[in-house]
């Protein structure tokens, strides 16, 4: 841990945003990574990437053994879109499974896969690698325990929430804008059951960083969290004689 807090100054300021689903943590990562010019490393992105290459096989989303041989063969790379670095597309190997990897299924597969340490240790240099690679002024990071495992010594961390009913919402509200054919029980049930999983797992469980600045999402609007964290991130660059 000595050497990582001794090379923090030299890599590129690392922002941990971290929560539970539906609290906003992708939309206000993805804005907030543009509007500062950072990259942005959607690391549930990397575990539906799992999930689906692991449906797609056959294996079981708890098959340690089999995951852990699956993960060895996998050729996992964000690109951004011709709109810039804030919008990513996902591929295994050369193929783009951006939307797939948002299908309902791959929600409840990321978070079932996440919870073998397997897994988690697999892709947790990838995480890394992806946020320190060079020319980077900075990285906005987005998952389930970016404080508290993948960078505890982040230069500065945030925990995202809001109500059980307000998350689930928002993610009905998102479902049906791209078609999905759901029902606000049913996304508030599957929502409680990834909850179950993300904090009751044996490895990182979901839970706040001790550091970490809790925000509240429900009662405001996108614009106004990103607005909140891009204000907290620069006064911290500042004081910290890392210019915004």
């Amino acid at each position: 841990m000595g050497d990582r807090k001794a090379s923090a100054a030299f890599r590129p300021f690392i922002v941990a945003i971290d929560g539970p689903a539906g609290a906003g943590k992708s939309s206000a990562s993805r804005l907030l990574a543009g509007r500062l010019a950072f990259a942005l490393v959607d690391t549930g992105a990397l575990y539906r990437a799992v999930a689906l290459a692991a449906a797609r096989k056959g294996i079981a989303f708890d098959d340690g053994p089999a995951l852990g041989i699956l993960l060895a063969t996998l050729r996992i790379r964000l690109e951004p879109t011709p709109e810039g670095s804030s919008n990513q597309r996902l591929f295994l190997g050369d193929e783009d499974v951006s939307s797939e990897i948002r299908a309902p299924a791959m929600s409840l597969g990321a978070s079932a896969v996440s919870a073998l340490s397997v897994v988690r240790e697999g892709l947790l240099e990838l995480q890394r690698r992806l946020a320190t690679a060079p020319g980077k002024r900075g990285a906005v990071l987005e998952g389930r325990d970016i404080g508290t495992v993948v960078f505890p010594d982040a230069d500065i961390k945030f925990f995202l929430t809001a109500s059980a009913q307000v998350r689930a919402r928002r993610r009905f509200e998102e479902l049906v804008a791209k078609g999905e054919a759901v029902t606000p029980e049913g996304v508030l049930a599957e929502q409680e059951r990834r909850d179950r999983n993300d904090s009751q797992r044996a490895i990182a469980p979901l839970t706040p960083a001790a550091d970490a600045l809790l925000i509240d999402t429900g009662d405001l609007s996108l614009e106004a969290v990103v607005d909140v964290l891009a204000a907290t991130v620069q006064a911290r660059m500042k004081a910290t004689g890392r210019c915004p």
